[in-house]
């Protein structure tokens, strides 16, 4: 199979933990708690991927200034959007005493998160390497539980479920195109160009983690947030040296 399928593959598998997600959440009742454990899990497993696997990647792709550039524009350019989408569709979850936000602004919030990551799956395979296998769970780990608590909002909302599937259907089909972009286009392209885009998503996941999954998963789960997203931690640490 070519190497641009196995890209396509892997951007199906980070998307499609968001239908899944979703799967869930519109046909089982989910406990607001095993979901911010989800969340907390999930966040630790992607603080160690993004540590140990895109930005240590990028060092030693570009260099220095490619990976500290790259890694603040993805930060800044994540809370910039998230605050555009705060003023105008309010894609955060709000206190359990208010409406939930749109559709709208939860699929966007999502595709700001899940574009780059679906991205970078595709840029680890430049040059013959296999898939991130660390990063792609760290990604499937993180967006079930997004998708869940997302989708759990749309249906109090009233929203339809032609409209919840069909929405996270096209969020999944982004993560593929962006998966297959980043092994197409970047295969030729200097350490210091996928350096720089490699901590772009770093930088836009680490300030994901600060604004939505810490602050989302503390709300129900408190003072076992630190140590489920411990645990994820070790996890794909775990994965990252002995892989």
């Amino acid at each position: 199979m070519p190497d641009w399928m196995w890209a396509a593959l892997a951007g199906l598998a980070a998307g499609g933990a968001l239908l899944v997600g979703a799967a869930v959440a519109w046909f089982v009742r989910v406990p607001t708690r095993v979901v911010a454990g989800f969340l907390a899990f999930g966040s630790g497993v992607l603080v160690s991927a993004l540590a140990y696997d895109l930005v240590l990647e990028a060092q030693d792709e570009g260099g220095f200034w490619p990976t500290v550039g790259g890694f603040a524009v993805g930060a800044v350019a994540y809370v910039v959007a998230n605050e555009l989408l705060d003023r105008h569709d309010q894609r955060n979850r709000r206190p359990s005493d208010q409406d939930p936000g749109t559709g709208g602004g939860i699929a966007i919030g999502a595709l700001l998160d899940g574009i780059p990551e679906s991205a970078v799956l595709g840029l680890s395979m430049v040059g013959g390497g296999g898939v991130n296998m660390p990063v792609l769970l760290a990604i499937v780990i993180s967006n079930v539980p997004e998708g869940l608590s997302s989708t759990a909002d749309l249906k109090r909302s009233g929203r339809s479920a032609g409209y919840v599937f069909l929405l996270w259907s096209g969020i999944a089909l982004a993560s593929v195109v962006s998966a297959v972009l980043g092994f197409v286009l970047l295969d030729t392209a200097s350490g210091e160009t996928t350096a720089f885009i490699t901590a772009i998503a770093a930088g836009a996941i680490l300030a994901m983690i600060c604004d939505t999954m810490i602050p989302e998963a503390f709300r129900s789960a408190h003072a076992f947030t630190g140590l489920l997203a411990t645990a994820g931690f070790l996890l794909s640490y775990a994965l990252h040296v002995l892989g």
